[in-house]
């Protein structure tokens, strides 16, 4: 999964940001972004073919012995336009929350529904895996249970830390162009703001050119990092700019 996101992102610039947790990707796209005129069909099929193409050609890299069959791997996509900045950064937190467990503080976000993914799953292999119970029966004993249920369920019977998981299950997985980090500076709600403000002055040919020479080459990296807290966002503006920061110097 997230050798195919990588390679979407180096195929279409113009995706800025992805996450992945379990089988789902979410992928942003700037709210300046002009691909394909800004046509949703263009975009959501583009971004899932594309996707698909290299999750299915990559497959024998990380699975030799597991040849695919049919049914083959397939993925479905829609398009959500978020009205600003805050209402995209609320979704990533969500997504994160998704796959942990904790509502987050820094995030506008009150209401969780459904089962918190991860912790959910980690609990009910267990219950299946080293605890004898088939699927039902599973089911049945985590239905309307509590992180603190599932948590003392993994450790009393199965001596499981869920805090010891590793970063890539708790967290998902964080996907963007690595530049040059800053120190954290401006809220994300003054962020916003000078973004707003900044809207109709349209960078000139030449900074253009500059721009995506930068963007081309900037690394993308794949990290298992908290996105929930202001300082992910703070650090790396050009998430919120569209504008490439500076490219780190190789060692």
């Amino acid at each position: 999964m997230n050798y195919a996101a990588k390679a979407l992102m180096t195929e279409l610039p113009d995706v800025i940001l992805g996450y992945g947790v379990s089988d789902e990707y979410s992928f942003v796209f700037h709210k300046s972004c002009a691909l394909f005129d800004r046509r949703s069909s263009k975009l959501v099929t583009t971004v899932v073919s594309t996707f698909t193409a290299y999750y299915v050609h990559s497959w024998p890299k990380f699975f030799p012995d597991q040849p695919l069959s049919p049914p083959l791997p397939t993925f479905d996509g829609r398009a959500v336009q978020y009205p600003s900045v805050q209402n995209l950064r609320d979704y990533m937190c969500w997504r994160q929350v998704d796959c942990e467990f904790f509502l987050p503080c820094d995030c506008n976000l009150s209401v969780l529904t459904g089962h918190i993914n991860n912790l959910y799953n980690t609990t009910f292999w267990a219950l299946i895996q080293l605890g004898g119970l088939d699927s039902k029966s599973a089911e049945k004993e985590l239905a309307g249970s509590l992180a603190a249920e599932k948590n003392e369920i993994l450790y009393s019977r199965f001596q499981i830390n869920y805090n010891n998981e590793l970063e890539i299950y708790r967290k998902g997985s964080v996907v963007y162009r690595d530049y040059e980090l800053t120190e954290p500076g401006l809220s994300i709600s003054s962020i916003a703001k000078i973004l707003d403000q900044a809207e109709d002055i349209a960078p000139s040919k030449n900074q253009e050119e500059k721009d995506k020479r930068r963007k081309a080459k900037a690394k993308i990296t794949v990290e298992h990092v908290d996105i929930i807290k202001n300082e992910f966002w703070e650090r790396r503006p050009w998430l919120f700019s569209n504008r490439p920061g500076a490219v780190p110097k190789e060692p």
